[in-house]
């Protein structure tokens, strides 16, 4: 090294650091200047590009003045401004009382059924106050009519659902009127007229409403809510509204608030607040403030962190120094949703008068590994803002199962009480991918010789043949999307020679929603004195249970097969010998069902008008499909002609026959029907 060298040494000494690990260390203008716009309410910026509603500002049109792409955008916008320009957020601000609002669109909600789905389960039993249906109720009606409110919105492009819940929602004098009061102030935010409804739900520990708001505004034009007002302005009214009604929150009130939050296995208030106050997840307690409510939040948090200690979330590095967990956030949200299920499977089973070891709960976060069969005891949304359904299955293997995304159309028949069957997902491939793979020449699929093949067959309902190989097409899009096939033209799409497997196999990643059969609709009780032939029947000459657990629902299975066993011997449908021995009469399940469907079939005809005419086996059937009978032989289709009508085995294809002449023959439980010009091409 030479002497220059030496010569430019020069030390630069650091801060002097406390031996403890990162408590003094230095909080940079940035930190701190974030920490005191959260203390003051300004971070209303923050939510915009995370929220899910802020889509519906983009496809806004654009307003004057020089603020951020959150803020000028939409219906609302100037609302916005305005608290930006004033200080923020009040909702936020001490006194105020607090009210959660959740926010979503969905797009083409009425030409899809979705809008349909969703205001019928809002509407759903057990929700009112009374526990019965939900009333749906809009602006100016106490019992407002969904039909035409659906058909109001069938064409709009989107929907808007919020979920209000105020955290004082039990004292509020009358939910209904708080939340035309609220829709009164957003239609005023926005400067338009809304078409909307609502149904009050109490059937969570805190009352909250369902609003759903259809896409136009009073003009007719697209409605376009500026994205930082659904994520803050209702927030912003519903507050308001609330604190207008009760009064601001008292510190008395508020410090009770908190300090029932200390022992929650959730995340608090108190843990967000630790939160941002944190530096690289270390948090300084070590001074005690003069201020009487710093001492308070102070003593608040330091009991927080000794639970969340014994949770193994949060440790003590110094006294008073603590380092809160990297995944604590999750962790606790996730107990938090734990305990909320596991809180309304006891009230499900409770208000069927059931009591299960919460021991034997089983929690499902997709479709199960293996079959399930038992009771439905709940049904309800997933998500509330949402369509899939979550079913609480009592089981026949003893234990009590919680199984979330449930495609509503598997389950449409199925009610409180019927039996179903949950299996996994469905990996059996499309009719459509099969279809392809047949018309596909040489590896070319063309939709041209695809619409010449269906118009010659003529086996397409409805005769759609372009809107029939339409839907291919689409399902070609999607796999293309997946690097499966390839688009040469419009008229060309190469096609693999694995194409259907590995069609099967993208499916399979995508779909992790349950398989559903509902095996019988009618519940226990009354499947031991039915006339028909029932899920206990089945079970009864198939005399294998060794699924059947000796607790729970399995047990009650068990007794009711015996005493199924007993009623077919009164009814001299069974012998028992002097071993002891169940001897059924032959064809026990056709008889049954015969014996059913000739008893409702006469109660019809009295109703209809014309005679009732049972379908022999082997026979060929036709007639306009009218509608469908459930019995606890199953379901079954009702097919008239002018002068008679016949009972026959449903299945899922003929429903899009509805009000269609139809035709098919009667085999056993089943019907092969021939749809479309050419008869004897079954489907």
């Amino acid at each position: 090294m030479s002497a220059d060298d030496e010569n430019r040494f020069r030390p630069k000494p650091g801060r002097i650091r406390s031996d403890t690990p990162k408590a003094g260390k230095a909080k940079s203008f940035l930190t701190q200047a974030k920490k005191l716009a959260r203390q003051q309410g300004n971070a209303h910026s923050r939510y915009s590009p995370r929220s899910g509603s802020g889509k519906a500002g983009k496809s806004g049109k654009a307003s004057s003045g020089a603020d951020g792409p959150g803020i000028k955008r939409g219906r609302g916008a100037s609302f916005v401004r305005a608290r930006s320009l004033t200080g923020g957020w009040r909702h936020s601000t001490a006194g105020v009382r607090r009210c959660v609002v959740k926010t979503r669109y969905v797009q083409q909600a009425g030409k899809n059924g979705k809008a349909a789905a969703h205001l019928r389960y809002i509407q759903r039993d057990g929700t009112s106050r009374d526990g019965e249906r939900g009333q749906l109720y809009s602006a100016n009606d106490d019992r407002a009519d969904g039909e035409a409110f659906l058909d109001r919105g069938r064409d709009d492009r989107h929907q808007f659902r919020f979920i209000v819940s105020p955290e004082d929602g039990v004292d509020l004098t009358d939910l209904t009127e708080h939340t035309r009061d609220l829709m009164n102030s957003i239609e005023t935010d926005l400067g338009t007229r809304l078409d909307w409804v609502a149904v009050n739900h109490y059937n969570t520990g805190q009352p909250h409403v369902h609003v759903i708001v259809n896409g136009r505004d009073d003009k007719g034009a697209d409605l376009v809510i500026n994205g930082d007002y659904l994520a803050n302005g209702i927030r912003e009214r519903a507050s308001e509204l609330t604190t207008l009604e009760l009064g601001p929150v008292t510190e008395i009130e508020q410090s009770r608030k908190l300090s029932a939050e200390i022992d929650q296995d959730r995340y608090t208030r108190i843990d967000r607040a630790m939160t941002e106050e944190a530096n690289d997840r270390f948090l300084d307690l070590r001074q005690e403030p003069g201020d009487p409510r710093r001492q308070f939040n102070r003593t608040l948090r330091l009991r927080r962190l000794a639970k969340l200690e014994k949770m193994g979330l949060a440790a003590e590095h110094a006294p008073g120094v603590w380092e809160l967990g990297a995944k604590m956030e999750s962790a606790l949200r996730e107990l938090g949703e734990r305990g909320d299920i596991i809180r309304d499977m006891h009230k499900a089973l409770k208000a069927d008068g059931l009591e299960r070891d919460p021991m034997t709960f089983q929690l499902h976060d997709a479709a199960p590994a293996t079959p399930i069969t038992g009771r439905i005891v709940d049904k309800y949304l997933t998500d509330e803002m949402g369509e899939n359904l979550t079913l609480v299955v009592d089981g026949i293997d003893g234990r009590t199962h919680h199984v979330p995304g449930i495609d509503p159309a598997r389950v449409e028949d199925a009610r409180i009480g019927s039996i179903i069957e949950v299996g996994p997902a469905d990996t059996a491939g499309r009719p459509s991918d099969r279809t392809i793979a047949t018309i596909a020449e040489d590896g070319i699929y063309r939709p041209s010789r695809h619409l010449e093949q269906a118009r010659f067959e003529g086996r397409v309902p409805g005769g759609d043949y372009e809107g029939y190989v339409d839907s291919h097409v689409r399902r070609l899009e999607a796999l293309r999307r997946a690097g499966i096939v390839e688009r040469i033209d419009g008229d060309q799409w190469r096609i693999p020679e694995d194409f259907e497997s590995r069609a099967a196999t993208y499916d399979a990643g995508r779909n992790r929603l349950a398989s559903i059969r509902v095996v019988s609709t009618v519940d226990l009780e009354k499947q031991i004195g039915a006339d028909g032939a029932t899920w206990l029947d089945r079970r009864l000459v198939t005399p294998d249970a060794s699924d059947l657990a000796p607790v729970g629902f399995g047990q009650q299975v068990r007794e009711a097969m015996d005493q199924r066993r007993e009623h077919h011997i009164e009814q001299g449908d069974a012998t028992r010998s002097r071993e002891g021995r169940i001897l059924y009469r032959r064809n026990l399940l056709a008889n049954l069902r015969k014996r059913e469907v000739a008893r409702v079939g006469a109660e019809m005809a009295e109703s209809k008008g014309v005679p009732f005419r049972a379908a022999a086996d082997g026979e060929n059937v036709s007639g306009k499909f009218t509608g469908t009978a459930q019995l606890s032989s199953g379901k079954f289709a009702v097919v008239e002609k002018s002068h008679e009508f016949t009972l026959v085995p449903w299945r899922p294809v003929i429903d899009r026959q509805l009000g269609r002449e139809v035709m098919g023959v009667v085999q056993g439980q089943s019907v092969s029907w021939q749809l479309g010009r050419q008869r004897g091409l079954g489907i």
